[in-house]
């Protein structure tokens, strides 16, 4: 069926423009609900998408995991996203979606595939708390599509974390804690909760303290407050905070067009950023360093992300 590799260099053009392109998949009729509700992924994060090929029982696998499918030599395991939603449903899954995260390589079972759709960050939103909770945190955003449609971003990191050991606490035990004696703050942006949760645990580590913003719309608000303070008061922003750490995929403005933003401005542009993302390709680094990003870090590599941050906080 459809593959993706192949045009990841026409979508590198979307950076800065804040906005991206999702497939949308459907995981079938809700039988409780009568709706047959819109999911999105990135696209940059699916490779391919296929008819479900034969997948291998193993035993004790969390639940939603079907087993696994040997892919071009790669056992790869199977999530079904029915199954992971709670939602019952009398269509059974017909496609596996292979889907790119951090170089974790897992196949997503769904319904059916729609269309590639191009959303601008500014009309994707944090989705309302009752819905964020009825699918158990899945859904990180919501968007309306032209035909009025409503479509759920995904969530990637919260299916990860919840079918399988991906977030291991043993990760954080080589992070060495900076000698105390100066300020290290840095204000960081995220739009997943599991992201901002994993990320505090290794600010906490490095014993750097921090101001949290759960997009890139609320980050530029709380630097531009600062910024505004410090000049008022004759200082540099540094002496507030000395790093942005963000997210690329956000609601509202993403990590590219905040980057741009702080680069932008002559009170903030001496401020480091680093890019904290699950695009791992290197197309995806790349648009990060033409924007003006300093550094740009893979999720979820705690020591990776400690090393780097000591290199602009370590003065």
């Amino acid at each position: 069926m459809a593959t993706f590799i192949d045009s990841v260099d026409e979508r590198t053009n979307l950076a800065g423009t804040n906005h991206l392109e999702v497939l949308l998949f459907s995981l079938g009729t809700n039988d409780e609900t009568g709706r047959d509700e819109v999911f999105g992924i990135n696209v940059f994060k699916v490779r391919e998408v296929l008819n479900i090929p034969e997948i291998t029982s193993a035993p004790e696998m969390p639940d939603g995991v079907e087993g696994l499918v040997s892919l071009r030599g790669d056992m790869v395991p199977i999530i079904n996203l029915q199954k992971f939603c709670k939602m019952n449903s009398t269509e059974e899954p017909k496609i596996l979606m292979i889907t790119e995260y951090n170089t974790h390589i897992q196949g997503f079972l769904v319904t059916a595939v729609d269309t590639i759709q191009r959303l601008n960050w500014e009309k994707v939103k944090e989705p309302p708390s009752l819905l964020s909770k009825r699918l158990g945190g899945l859904v990180t955003a919501v968007s309306e599509l032209e035909d009025k449609r409503l479509v759920m971003i995904m969530d990637v990191e919260k299916v990860l974390a919840d079918t399988g050991d991906f977030y291991d606490d043993s990760q954080f035990e080589g992070i060495v804690k900076l000698e105390a004696g100066q300020q290290r703050k840095i204000l960081f942006a995220d739009d997943s909760n599991i992201a901002r949760t994993q990320i505090k645990k290794a600010l906490d580590h490095m014993g750097v303290s921090y101001d949290i913003a759960i997009n890139g719309a609320e980050a530029w608000k709380m630097l531009v407050a600062l910024a505004n303070k410090c000049e008022e008061e004759g200082r540099d922003i540094k002496t507030e905070i000395q790093a942005v750490l963000t997210d690329v995929e956000m609601p509202e403005m993403d990590g590219y067009v905040l980057t741009q933003k702080i680069k932008a401005d002559p009170r903030m542009q001496n401020l480091p950023v680093i890019m904290h993302s699950s695009l791992t390709a290197q197309a995806n680094m790349a648009m990060g360093e033409r924007v003006g990003a300093d550094a740009y870090v893979p999720k979820f590599e705690p020591i990776h992300l400690a090393d780097t941050l000591k290199k602009f906080l370590d003065l």
